[in-house]
């Protein structure tokens, strides 16, 4: 009996584990799986966390800045830690957040990168698409 609730902590532990240091990596699933939606035929609601994150990084972009892929990933760690959506909203932002991320890499690799500020420019413009942020400008 002691060995099977052990063998189980450990697989659970595994679990987590992979979760949790698997990092962004799942974000860019929810882009793969397609499971971008509107709440039927709505754009999601956004929280405070959202609006301040997604607004951050669209600043970064208009200004063309030098640190755009460390902004674009601080902010979408904040998003990560602080926005609070339904599940279905959730999946949603974890596709934006999977394009922007591999945005941010392609900059740091080459600050230069058009494609990397492409990628989060598009980004950007499927944000308001999806999302209802009061005030969003393009």
């Amino acid at each position: 009996m002691l060995f099977l609730a052990a063998s189980v902590l450990l697989v659970g532990a595994a679990v987590f584990v992979e979760h949790h240091w698997t990092g962004h990596d799942g974000h860019a699933q929810h882009t793969r799986h397609g499971t971008m939606a509107l709440n039927n035929g709505q754009r999601w609601a956004t929280d405070e966390a959202l609006r301040t994150g997604m607004q951050r990084i669209h600043d970064a972009a208009q200004q063309n800045s030098p640190d755009l892929a460390q902004t674009t990933r601080q902010q979408t760690d904040y998003l990560i830690a602080n926005c609070k959506l339904e599940p279905q909203a959730d999946a949603t932002l974890h596709g934006i957040i999977a394009q922007l991320l591999a945005g941010a890499d392609a900059l740091e690799k080459d600050s230069a990168s058009a494609k990397g500020m492409e990628t989060i420019r598009r980004a950007l413009q499927q944000y308001p698409e999806y999302f209802d942020h009061p005030g969003w400008q393009p």
